[in-house]
């Protein structure tokens, strides 16, 4: 997370995208669905726990969406101004 909020500041100061950087992102972006394989291993390693567990992990996940919004938007307002912008 760090690294990202570094970037942006880094892309707003520079306000360009090098060629570099974009050949690393489309490259990265290409190859996207290679970061979810050891995501789904776990998943079907630890399937009896985590139906045994399903209440708790769907607790977990429910909270962790709605914190995970909440800070986006918090950053997201304190990034973009200082208030509402009139129509």
């Amino acid at each position: 997370m760090i690294g990202l909020v570094l970037l942006i500041v880094f892309l707003k100061l520079r306000k360009a995208i090098g060629t570099e950087l974009d050949l690393v992102a489309t490259a990265l972006t290409q190859h996207l669905g290679l970061l979810f394989i050891p995501a789904a291993v776990g998943v079907v390693m630890f399937w009896p726990h985590l139906r045994s567990h399903a209440v708790a992990v769907s607790v977990a996940l429910v909270a962790s969406v709605i914190l995970c919004i909440a800070v986006t938007a918090l950053v997201l307002k304190l990034i973009s101004g200082d208030g509402p912008r009139e129509p």
